[in-house]
């Protein structure tokens, strides 16, 4: 572990605290949206962020004024040069209390797509790719794992993120 990957996992609590305290001052609720991209072997795209632990689903905040299908499209653009060239379908809606009480996540599964090729990393994502479920990253997070097993293997689906 590098001594910026180092400080930044001592510090991503108190920065998530600090972002979600801009977001309740700023927003009354703050919203999400996360795609569950499966490539035609059912290989689900997963990206790792350089802010936060962990592999995660792509995607991010729907801004004001953005519908979930538009934060969609531009999120895994900027995460993953991933277009959509279909209709995603809705998998559901979660509460995200481990982040705040004001927090949901809209869920879309996404097959139809087209992506020329694997972005190059960034200030923001420093590793993706496709993998399949039964052979994910071990820092995949706990959320992130039950939403593939609802999609691919028809687990219960919960109402929260974890």
């Amino acid at each position: 572990m590098t001594a910026l990957q180092h400080l930044r996992k001592r510090l991503e609590p108190q920065l998530r605290q600090a972002f979600h305290l801009y977001w309740r001052m700023a927003r009354g609720m703050t919203l999400g949206v996360r795609g569950v991209v499966l490539d035609g072997d059912d290989k689900v795209f997963l990206v790792r962020h350089s802010y936060v632990a962990g592999w995660h689903l792509p995607g991010g905040g729907v801004e004001v004024g953005e519908t979930f299908l538009e934060a969609l499209r531009r999120e895994l653009v900027e995460e993953g040069r991933i277009e959509l060239a279909g209709e995603p379908v809705l998998h559901g809606l979660f509460f995200n209390g481990h982040v705040s009480r004001r927090d949901h996540v809209a869920v879309y599964v996404v097959r139809q797509f087209r992506q020329d090729r694997l972005p190059e990393a960034n200030h923001e994502i420093v590793e993706c790719g496709f993998y399949a479920a039964g052979a994910l990253p071990a820092e995949t997070t706990r959320g992130t794992r039950l939403r593939i097993a609802e999609v691919l293997d028809g687990a219960a689906r919960t109402a929260t993120w974890r």
